[in-house]
């Protein structure tokens, strides 16, 4: 278990709609827990940017589902997602699709996936990812050419994806907003990085977590960071919940895996949607009382 967690904008200002681009589905779908009304497309890539190279997975809102199919249109908001230790990045599908429904293009590094993963690397890793997102919508020919609204960057990540994601947004002023899952802390220190950010930070965490648990990891991190941040704990969650499936080393919770994700999609969504989304709608699920009362789950901000 030790060894999985060791390796494991400035104001919160709602944007106003016209300047960005907003998920169709947010007029469709009330609720963010389920599916959006994008169909979901992926494309792998290799990723050549910040001289780095790596392959990638995509995950984007096409104009139909499938492997390579045409980006639905309008300017999307982009991600950057961090895997756990020694995890693969099919181990996010569920997440990650439901993303791509709500209108969000995320690339999802293969990178770092051994036994001795370098966590400063990862993270610049997850910016290089977010550069070459920016560099392909100003590339004629690009399927991602015109696709992306590069105002509205953000990074995310499980376990040591997840403390790699406060690293790259502590070094890179395009990231916008940040959600992680499960953040561990990181070398060098996640903890560290979140008291550096300006930007919005949501750290979510399972209180049945034994590999990387709230108190020594994102209590701490929420602890460090200025406002606006929030911490979302769900009950009985596990550390490996927040993944489609368990492998040799996870841990279990009270709390059944489909209930665990369909809460983290529901709360990640709308934080994602009000911060990069510029949809205004999610505020009461994000600060108000929907998501001060939210059955489940333990909230605590500093708006």
């Amino acid at each position: 278990m030790s060894v999985l967690l060791l390796s494991a904008a400035s104001a919160f200002a709602v944007i106003p709609a016209a300047s960005a681009s907003l998920p169709a589905a947010t007029s469709t779908v009330a609720d963010p827990s389920t599916t959006g009304a994008y169909a979901v497309a992926y494309s792998d890539v290799t990723v050549s940017a910040s001289g780095r190279s790596f392959s990638a997975r995509v995950w984007y809102p096409g104009s139909t589902a499938g492997p390579n199919a045409p980006v639905a249109p309008g300017a999307h908001p982009g991600l950057a997602f961090g895997h756990g230790f020694f995890q693969g990045i099919t181990q996010y599908e569920g997440l990650l699709k439901h993303y791509a429904s709500w209108g969000f293009i995320t690339v999802t590094p293969k990178s770092q996936g051994g036994l001795f993963p370098s966590h400063s690397a990862f993270a610049d890793d997850l910016n290089a990812a977010l550069t070459w997102l920016t560099s392909q919508n100003a590339t004629g020919g690009s399927r991602f050419a015109g696709a992306v609204n590069t105002d509205r960057l953000g990074v995310s990540g499980h376990s040591m994806g997840g403390g790699a994601a406060l690293l790259a947004a502590s070094r890179n002023p395009a990231i916008k907003s940040v959600s992680t899952l499960a953040a561990a802390e990181t070398n060098p220190s996640a903890v560290t990085a979140s008291g550096k950010l300006t930007v919005p930070a949501q750290y979510v965490g399972g209180s049945a977590d034994t590999i990387a648990g709230v108190a020594d990891n994102q209590q701490k991190m929420y602890d460090a960071k200025p406002a606006p941040t929030q911490l979302r704990v769900i009950t009985g969650a596990f550390h490996c919940g927040f993944e489609d499936s368990s492998g040799f080393g996870c841990d279990s919770g009270t709390l059944a895996r489909a209930a665990q994700q369909k809460l983290t999609q529901g709360v990640t969504t709308s934080y994602l949607l009000y911060t990069l989304g510029a949809d205004s709608s999610m505020y009461d699920q994000v600060w108000g009382s929907a998501a001060q009362n939210l059955a489940g789950v333990v909230y605590t901000a500093k708006p």
